[in-house]
């Protein structure tokens, strides 16, 4: 398709919808991205509690970076953490992690103190003084973890993590997400962009140019998508990536992970966690029926495991 546009594979013909993360390559920009526009998944994330407007506006954020990010690991079985706390904040902790599709997240807040800030509050508001993120990919093939810390300085969570790509991967990235919810439904979208010139993905890179002209050129396209357009549900989001690249000689676009609500709790898995505990502290946890009660944050059910 050289100079009619870009070449796009068949893989994403059918991919339309909600809850599918697009991986695409703009091959000869050196540039790769994701693209996902979360919905259904997301509302069953959220129904866990009754979260206000903005905490609910601000884990929507997380969770759609989580999906970008969390995406890019490549290793069967590898999970993507991302974690914020602060210290005296509104927002104790928030939480929330992708591994092979499966998402799920968990903001902990002050209802209280929250309702004094109005709509709109900002995240130094919401986190309080000296608060960061913590990026942590965990590799199930090897066995590895590797963790990036950065401080949560910044209008967005998005801003915030591309600070992270900046400085822990030396990975120059472009990060744009948008929330709108109406009543019980949320829906939430977002687009991220990376420079990986000579192949460089996965190798530590110490001449980084932001300057490069090709990820000059490709970072002004993607600084032009629209919040409208990244949670249109009548815009599929092949549509909105040939909106912004279709100058582009190559696009390659396919489907790399079908979005689920991923709490992965259990009474199996909470029996082998629990069963690391001394004999004489499970016994100080059973309650009057003679089980462990296990309350998951992340899914609000309480397990009863008999141990």
């Amino acid at each position: 398709a050289m100079g009619h546009g870009p070449a796009v594979n068949d893989a994403m013909q059918n991919e339309t919808g909600f809850d599918v993360v697009l991986g695409f390559t703009l091959t000869e920009r050196d540039a790769r991205g994701r693209c996902v526009r979360l919905g259904p998944a997301l509302d069953t994330i959220l129904s866990a509690h009754d979260y206000p407007p903005a905490i609910r506006h601000l884990l929507s954020e997380t969770l759609v970076v989580a999906a970008l990010m969390g995406s890019l690991v490549k290793d069967a079985g590898g999970q993507m953490t991302l974690q914020v706390q602060g210290a005296g904040g509104i927002v104790d902790l928030l939480v929330c992690d992708f591994r092979e599709g499966e998402l799920r997240g968990y903001a902990q807040h002050d209802a209280e103190r929250l309702a004094d800030l109005g709509p709109n509050p900002a995240l130094k508001a919401l986190f309080g003084n000296e608060a960061y993120l913590a990026v942590t990919f965990d590799l199930a093939e090897t066995g590895e973890r590797y963790q990036g810390i950065v401080p949560l300085e910044g209008e967005s969570l998005a801003a915030i993590c591309e600070a992270y790509f900046r400085q822990s991967e030396q990975v120059p990235t472009l990060l744009r997400v948008a929330v709108r919810s109406e009543g019980e439904r949320t829906i939430a979208g977002g687009l991220l962009i990376q420079h990986l010139p000579d192949g460089e993905e996965g190798r530590e890179r110490l001449h980084v140019r932001y300057d490069d002209p090709d990820w000059e050129h490709v970072a002004v396209l993607g600084e032009s998508v629209r919040h409208a357009e990244l949670i249109d549900e009548d815009l599929s989001l092949e549509a909105l990536l040939w909106r912004l690249f279709h100058e582009e000689a190559e696009l390659r676009v396919a489907p790399v992970a079908q979005v689920t609500r991923g709490c992965r709790c259990s009474p199996d898995h909470y029996a082998k966690v629990l069963s690391s505990f001394p004999e004489k502290e499970r016994e100080e946890m059973k309650q009057d029926d003679g089980t462990i009660h296990v309350d998951c944050a992340f899914c609000s059910r309480v397990f009863r495991v008999a141990i």
